[in-house]
């Protein structure tokens, strides 16, 4: 057997025989959490709208479409429940695969699950199971993959997707290494998307896809053993950084990327790359008790990634704006606050928003490119009329693994998320089986709590 024919079987073993330990299904059940309330806040955005419907008019009724009263094929509540999960980029993220690894990976887990009326122990081992696969594709892969444009999100996300809902089916490991192969052709998503409703479609597309390489391999379907490192697979089709993926996955199943590096909850409804900023601005706001009118300029010091990302200098869109670091680092002075209203269509057009955008400066420091991941880092420089220079460093943000959101902040957002889709006593009930959810015999019992008689049809 070639090395290379070897990676591929490592990668069906593992998804076949994998034992997560009791951490990494306490994280992996904090992320479902986390994503299940993003999805239902999610659920009446545009972008999540029109994939509903489309889905819905495919017909099946397999899997209901989360904070609605829609049913759908398997694949169908994937790819809906997927986009709904990234619609306000409120969803986590992981900064060795640079992804959103639950928006794609619960939607799909999700939905395998309910169809086949599987535990909650099992989702979250198959959430294990794909996380761990993507991680180790995005250590291998970043930061080239992401700087060429790609939006690790949908192509390592659909291939971590596959291999969770391979889990999920309980493929052999020949079948799940073929449907790890299939996804490796379906994997795509560019990043000059970004700040468009094709962004959140990006996850619903990994979740979609992912479940069904997952059945195309249960059904029979084989796929070539170097669809990931052969000389025209996927490593050196998508411009991986390296391409040793035998190196990459050969501590698969005895260190737990979930555990060592884990994932970040957003506390901010927008670019992971705008949160440490976002930090600092509010901290300095409120030791510094000024306000918008006190404000000369702002000067921020980043990587040389975030400006790739942070693309907008003077958002038209709610969208846009969760794209625009001079937006978000205005509307947080303004109000004090960032959150799913900053990007209504009211605060875009705030005057106070409007005039301080054009006092905000993003400069790329290469020092902050050394010794931390892509989007952790950041140096906030306040100027103000009076002339005080306020300055402070940002390492990671509030929710990010050395600083974990606490289980009343967790517990808060999903309320807050939750109640725009089901009633406060509906929200309550989703929020007490998610607690739970390594008890539950039935999904279901998850699943159909999350239709409320208040949900729409459309």
């Amino acid at each position: 057997m070639s090395q290379t024919t070897a990676t591929t079987a490592r990668l069906g073993d593992f998804v076949s025989d994998a034992a997560p330990p009791a951490g990494a299904r306490a994280r992996a059940a904090i992320a479902v959490l986390d994503t299940v309330g993003v999805t239902l806040a999610g659920v009446s955005e545009p972008a999540s709208v029109i994939a509903r419907h489309v889905m819905a008019a495919e017909g099946g009724d397999a899997c209901g479409v989360f904070g609605t009263a829609v049913r759908t094929s398997m694949t169908g509540a994937a790819l809906a429940n997927g986009t709904a999960a990234h619609a306000l980029d409120y969803d986590d993220m992981c900064f060795v695969s640079l992804a959103h690894p639950s928006a794609p990976l619960v939607p799909a887990v999700l939905a395998a699950a309910e169809s086949e009326r599987l535990t909650g122990r099992a989702v979250l081992d198959a959430y294990v199971v794909g996380f761990e696969i993507e991680a180790r594709l995005g250590r291998l892969m970043n930061p080239r993959h992401y700087q060429r444009g790609w939006h690790c999100t949908s192509t390592l996300g659909t291939i971590g997707a596959a291999a969770a809902v391979s889990r999920l089916l309980g493929l052999e490991a020949r079948a799940a290494g073929h449907a790890v192969a299939i996804a490796a052709s379906e994997a795509s998503g560019l990043k000059e998307n970004f700040g468009t409703m094709v962004k959140p479609l990006h996850a619903g597309l990994a979740a979609r896809n992912g479940v069904l390489a997952a059945l195309l391999a249960r059904g029979g379907m084989t796929a070539s053993e170097l669809a990931l490192d052969g000389p025209q697979g996927l490593l050196h089709a998508m411009d991986s950084e390296g391409t040793a993926l035998a190196d990459a996955i050969a501590d698969l199943g005895s260190r737990w990327e979930i555990l060592d590096t884990g994932i970040t909850v957003k506390l901010y409804p927008s670019c992971a790359g705008t949160h440490p900023s976002l930090d600092a601005i509010l901290d300095l706001r409120r030791r510094g008790g000024f306000t918008a009118d006190d404000v000369e300029r702002i000067d921020i010091d980043v990587d040389s990634i975030v400006p790739t990302i942070l693309i907008y200098d003077r958002p038209s869109t709610g969208l846009e704006g969760k794209f625009s670091l001079p937006f978000c680092a205005a509307a947080a002075v303004a109000f004090g606050r960032v959150g799913i209203d900053t990007f209504d269509a009211d605060s875009l057009t705030n005057p106070q928003v409007s005039a301080l955008m054009a006092h905000v400066a993003m400069r790329v420091d290469p020092t902050l490119d050394r010794g931390a991941p892509p989007l952790t880092h950041a140096r906030v420089h306040i100027i103000l009329r009076d002339g005080r220079v306020l300055t402070q460093e940002a390492q990671g943000a509030r929710g990010y693994p050395e600083q974990p959101a606490s289980d009343a902040e967790l517990d808060g957002k999903f309320m807050a998320c939750a109640c725009r889709a089901l009633t406060e006593p509906a929200a309550e009930r989703v929020l007490g089986l998610l607690r739970n959810i390594a008890t539950l015999e039935d999904i279901s019992s998850l699943t159909a709590a999350l239709v409320h008689a208040r949900a729409s049809r459309s």
